[in-house]
């Protein structure tokens, strides 16, 4: 029997499947609009966005860094475009492999592989980093056939950092380097603004002017938006804000006088600070050693590293800047002043010398044996009386010695444009209780003052505080902040403008109370221990010879350098100042180890004037004499400064001349000292 279907029911099921089936597919295609409603209107300016930096970057834009010339407009700092071969880390599968096998391609020595190392233990791994610098056009070209093999790696034509007066000046010009990690945090505490500035530098001034004028020199970074492809190659720019190339900075020094001071030097380590007193310019900031800043740029190898580091000279110490002497006898100058400005004595007052002086059973020597019987002020500068100024400092004492001597810089930061000046040590009272821990260390002894009269004792000054005393001395009680750059210059617009500079401050002394102990100084250079080096100068001067000891010697001992280490023996030191009616330049300069201050340090100092005042150059054998301390007036027929060529040449070819002629000045921290025991020091004149 056949069964009879039910029409009427069927078709209603089937309108109820046909009715579900539209609602679900009416209510898929109202997703799929509300989906588009929400992607293509609510999250349209986001997701607009998102396409278009899929599409494009924007890359920052390095600006050129500025250079640094001396103030004839010598290059001391410049940029050259160079070829590097850079590898992204994070890019690179095998890092060994990769680089053995671009070794195949182009040189890469032993060095460039431990620097490259070096880099990348400092860095982050999708940091670009140099495996070798400066390639040749070939090395580019064979490079360019094989990158498909070498995913993370590629050539970059980049501006190169460059010294071309290499070790010269280095303390000054200092260095620029790597941002490293330490450096990468301090950035990210600056505001947005510098923050943004610095995006895509990889390099940052460490030392000198480099690193004093990095805002400067800097400039503003640049962006480029540009095109790129799916594997984020770019294609081609689309709109580019170009980069402002940092500034010029012009530093105060003479270049050719830094180089001769230098060579004068010799294998000699010490350090010279020369100043012009009326305006606080420094024409000549030499410390030897010296080191070579273009090995920092692209990261020194562990080889020279080792050697600047661990070498006993200390090259890498800034000495004019941080390396601290006892002054010796060039401190008399200022201790005749402090004794005629608070009262302590006349010009007129006699001191009789006997070659020694007496502090209750101690005795302080002074000739050795002999002695210069009846000394006044003048002739205790001429002839360097060292009783005259172990009873003077006795008088005075130590609070009253500290006071006078602090306004005129001694132990003060002089606030010269480079960072990591040191204070040095001008001592008080409060300084040894501040210094030492045991008790019996903190107290002051009265025979403890006596030395300092003579520059010795605490005494530690830098060559910079000692050159600034004495500008200030020689510009009449006038104090200009010393100071290393006159101006910087817009590269695009050629404006310079002059670094603001402190105003000049008056220290009050009485004018006739200088000029006792300005032509005392000068009669050290006519008639006392520094004649013989300025016979015949073509200028009148004043100067102190200083012998300054670096170890203590018995009271029972003689000096007799022989029988020391060479760097137990004393130090030369000679500070000067001319022309004597207008000061134009005054300097300090110490020869370490050397001995006294007439035979190392004032010939030195003679032939600076020379070049200042004079435009005279010492001839070759002239100036091998001096590097050997052996030249006194100088020696045979000078050279004309102002047609010294310049660049110097190494092996001896005609060089272009100089910029411009030299017509004048116009154009690690001090260890701990140990308290001496009064009465077993022996001191000498110098």
């Amino acid at each position: 029997m056949t069964e009879l279907r039910n029409v009427e029911a069927d078709l209603a099921q089937f309108r109820t499947r046909v009715l579900v089936a539209g609602l679900a597919v009416v209510f898929a295609f109202g997703l799929v609009a509300a989906r588009m409603v929400y992607l293509q209107v609510i999250r349209h300016d986001d997701l607009a966005a998102q396409a278009e930096s899929n599409r494009t970057a924007v890359l920052p834009v390095v600006p050129n860094r500025g250079q640094i010339l001396d103030r004839h407009g010598r290059v001391l700092a410049t940029n050259f475009s160079a070829y590097t071969l850079e590898i992204t880390p994070s890019k690179v599968e095998d890092l060994d492999a990769t680089i053995e096998a671009l070794g195949a391609l182009v040189d890469i020595q032993p060095r460039d592989k431990r620097r490259f190392r070096q880099l990348l233990a400092e860095s982050r791994s999708f940091d670009s980093l140099p495996i070798r610098t400066r390639l040749s056009d070939e090395e580019v070209a064979r490079f360019a056939v094989q990158r498909y093999r070498f995913p993370g790696v590629d050539v970059r034509a980049r501006l190169i950092r460059h010294y071309p007066n290499g070790e010269i000046a280095s303390h000054v010009v200092g260095y620029i380097g790597r941002i490293n990690q330490r450096e990468k945090e301090a950035i990210e505490d600056w505001p947005d603004e510098d923050q943004a500035n610095y995006r895509g530098t990889e390099h940052i001034g460490k030392l000198g002017a480099e690193q004093h004028y990095e805002r400067e020199l800097h400039g503003l970074t640049g962006f480029d938006r540009v095109e790129t492809s799916a594997g984020g190659r770019a294609v081609r720019s689309l709109a580019n804000t170009p980069a402002t190339p940092g500034n010029t900075v012009v530093l105060s020094i003479d270049i050719q006088l830094q180089k001769l001071v230098e060579d004068m030097f010799g294998e000699r380590r010490g350090a010279l600070v020369a100043i012009d007193p009326r305006n606080g310019e420094v024409l000549a900031f030499v410390s030897k050693p010296t080191f070579d800043p273009n090995l920092f740029v692209e990261g020194i190898d562990v080889e020279n590293w080792r050697l600047l580091n661990e070498s006993l000279d200390k090259p890498l110490l800034n000495r004019a800047l941080r390396g601290t002497y006892p002054p010796g006898s060039t401190y008399k100058p200022f201790m005749a002043l402090g004794a005629l400005e608070t009262g302590t004595r006349s010009a007129g007052t006699v001191i009789n010398d006997p070659g020694y002086w007496m502090f209750g059973n101690h005795r302080f020597r002074s000739h050795g044996d002999g002695g210069l019987g009846a000394v006044d002020m003048y002739r205790s500068i001429v002839k360097s009386s060292n009783t005259y100024y172990y009873s003077l400092a006795n008088e005075m004492g130590v609070e009253a010695m500290h006071d006078f001597m602090a306004p005129l810089g001694f132990g003060q930061i002089t606030g010269i444009d480079l960072k990591g000046e040191v204070r040095g040590v001008l001592p008080n009272q409060e300084w040894k209780r501040n210094t030492y821990k045991r008790s019996e260390q903190q107290r002051w002894y009265a025979g403890e003052t006596i030395s300092l009269g003579i520059g010795q004792g605490y005494n530690n000054f830098t060559m910079l505080q000692l050159a600034h005393a004495l500008a200030t001395l020689a510009n009449g009680g006038i104090k200009n902040r010393p100071h290393l750059t006159l101006a910087t210059e817009n590269l695009l617009t050629r404006e310079r403008t002059p670094l603001p500079t402190d105003p000049p401050v008056s220290l009050g002394y009485k004018r006739e109370h200088i000029d006792v102990v300005l032509r005392a100084m000068q009669g050290v250079t006519t008639e006392g221990t520094s004649a013989r080096v300025f016979a015949g100068a073509g200028y009148s001067s004043g100067g102190k010879t200083g012998t300054a000891q670096a170890v203590t010697i018995g009271q029972k001992d003689r000096y007799d350098a022989r029988k020391l280490e060479e760097h137990q023996r004393d130090h030369s030191l000679y500070i000067a100042f001319a022309p004597v009616e207008q000061p134009r330049v005054a300097l300090a300069v110490v020869v370490e180890n050397a001995g006294f201050g007439a035979a190392h340090a004032a010939p030195i100092a003679r032939r600076v004037f020379d070049y200042l005042l004079l435009d005279q150059y010492p001839n070759p054998q002239d100036l091998a004499a001096v590097q050997k301390g052996l030249a006194a007036a100088p020696i045979g027929t000078p050279l004309k400064a102002s047609e010294m060529p310049w660049p110097p040449q190494k092996d001896g070819t005609p060089a272009p001349p100089a910029a411009s002629p030299p017509q004048g000045s116009d154009a690690s921290g001090p260890a701990k000292p140990v308290p001496p025991h009064p009465g077993t020091q022996t001191t000498r004149a110098g």
